[in-house]
């Protein structure tokens, strides 16, 4: 039986959910879009035709300490739908770009888009507020499984949209942007934050960043979330355009990484258990190994089962190491030191995100496909080796 806190924090988990549902739908636009919409507006192939990509990430980055600013300060529920303005906003703006021709405007269509979707990260962390520690890795999977939703709303609306205002390719699918971004809206009236305990005038201030960023525990969180996100990012925005290399359609990109993102957020309904039961650290390690058999499928072939078995891979990898790392971070941090080390967590990993977004590119048009899947294993190691470590210590301790 879920104490009365539980039951509110699992409400709000829910609506913060089908919120989730549609800000996800956003991202997952650009990302089975944004290299195409690159390449047909730079009318060739070339190394920057996913910088609209890299921008969306950069956005976020940029957007990451500003959100949790804002949201601290008129609250979570306003500073969420002033979020889903902002990305009305981006989708206007990029599809104007399309309808005119402009690279550079879409990229700032795109990064506007990113700067909204930092506001929707904040959303794992929000459910986590008021929840007991025990309910704290379901509010936060909770939230993420509203991502299933996402893996089929994006793509699907960008199959039924992109042609709409043919001869000109894709605008379509940015215009819809604006229609899911009203929905969002809707949602988010049914959120209510959770009541905090009023901070002490006598509280103190928290340990500074930089010192809390040096703890082993948190700085182990927040490898982990970075590692698991950067990969992500990498492999998924190369994967539509070696797709489209390989002679497969649009439509193929726009379904493989509508079954990619199907697969980050599906485990979504059980990894917070899973979570409770083994650990995050565990199931951490899980989520890296699965990242390394993407890697693996990838180079074993270029047929479109090889691409689509990988991109699933590469999600179920990112669930499990995104949302342990998620927790691991929760876990780790003091109340008064809230605000600060979510925002520096997601700074530090979009910034990163958004070096392996516009690395994709290159590595894809000068060094190919199977480079960047090497990649991976090289990437993994580092954190694998810190938690078997980490395991190792606790054991004796917890024996």
């Amino acid at each position: 039986m879920l104490s009365e806190q539980d039951q509110m924090a699992r409400r709000n988990a829910v609506v913060l959910a089908m919120a989730q549902a549609m800000g996800g739908a956003l991202m997952s636009i650009t990302v089975s879009l944004g290299g195409l919409v690159g390449v047909y507006l730079l009318a060739a192939q070339s190394e920057i035709a996913t910088m609209p990509v890299t921008t969306m990430v950069l956005g976020t980055a940029c957007g990451t300490i500003p959100a949790a600013y804002i949201l601290e300060k008129i609250g979570r529920r306003f500073g969420f739908m002033l979020g889903a303005v902002v990305a009305a906003v981006g989708g206007l703006v990029a599809f104007t770009a399309i309808m005119h021709g402009h690279f550079v405007a879409f990229c700032a269509g795109t990064f506007i888009g990113g700067v909204a979707g930092a506001f929707v990260q904040q959303y794992r962390f929000a459910a986590a507020e008021g929840a007991s520690e025990a309910f704290r890795p379901i509010a936060i999977s909770t939230v993420l499984a509203g991502g299933i939703f996402a893996g089929i709303i994006g793509p699907q609306t960008v199959i039924w949209t992109k042609d709409l205002f043919l001869p000109t390719a894709y605008a379509g699918a940015y215009l819809a942007q604006t229609g899911l971004c009203i929905i969002t809206l809707g949602i988010l009236i049914f959120f209510k934050p959770a009541a905090l305990p009023p901070k002490p005038i006598d509280a103190p201030p928290g340990r500074p960043l930089h010192v809390i960023l040096r703890q082993p525990k948190v700085a182990l969180a927040v490898l982990c979330s970075v590692v698991s996100y950067s990969i992500m990012t990498l492999v998924m925005t190369a994967a539509p355009l070696a797709m489209i290399a390989c002679g497969f359609t649009a439509t193929d990109a726009a379904l493989g990484i509508q079954w990619h993102v199907i697969a980050m957020f599906a485990p979504s309904f059980f990894t917070g258990r899973l979570i409770k039961r083994f650990g995050a650290e565990p199931v951490t390690a899980v989520g890296l190994v699965l990242l390394g058999l993407c890697g693996t499928t990838a180079l074993m072939g270029i047929a479109i089962g090889h691409f689509y078995v990988a991109l699933i891979l590469l999600g179920l990898g990112w669930n499990f190491g995104f949302i342990g790392g998620t927790t691991m971070l929760t876990n780790a941090q003091r109340p008064e030191e809230r605000a600060r080390t979510q925002a520096a967590n997601d700074f530090i990993m979009f910034g990163v995100v958004a070096v392996s977004s516009l690395s994709s590119g290159f590595l894809f048009v000068t060094v190919g496909w199977d480079s960047i899947n090497w990649a991976i294993f090289a990437i993994i190691l580092v954190p694998l080796v810190l938690l078997a470590l980490t395991a190792t210590r606790e054991r004796p301790a917890t024996a």
